[in-house]
């Protein structure tokens, strides 16, 4: 920014410090009922994972009990887990999406 003078005095422009959002773990938690088949295409259609990646995640979830999908804004982030959860009750399973900040 540059310096003006302006009768006699010289003002300077201040530097707004903006902090950067808040961001948000997306996770996937694991049940007894869902296929691991379908968890792995809700990854690949929701957050755009290639298969390899999705099938890691899936593993995760099924033997950790919970998987994070991909770290959002919160808009972002709520939109996914809604997303998760349409897909999941369309089907008629009831895999769970949540999220949490980081």
């Amino acid at each position: 920014m540059s310096n003006r003078e302006q009768q006699g005095t010289v003002l300077e422009a201040e530097k707004a410090k903006v902090k950067p959002p808040p961001l948000y773990k997306v996770m996937l938690l694991n049940d007894d009922y869902t296929p691991m088949d379908f968890v792995v295409v809700v990854l690949q259609t929701v957050f755009a994972m290639s298969r390899e990646k999705a099938t890691q995640v899936m593993l995760q979830v099924h033997r950790e009990g919970m998987g994070v999908c991909g770290t959002y804004t919160r808009e972002v982030a709520v939109a996914k887990v809604e997303q998760v959860i349409n897909i999941a009750r369309k089907h008629q399973h009831p895999l769970q999406c949540t999220m949490e900040e980081t």
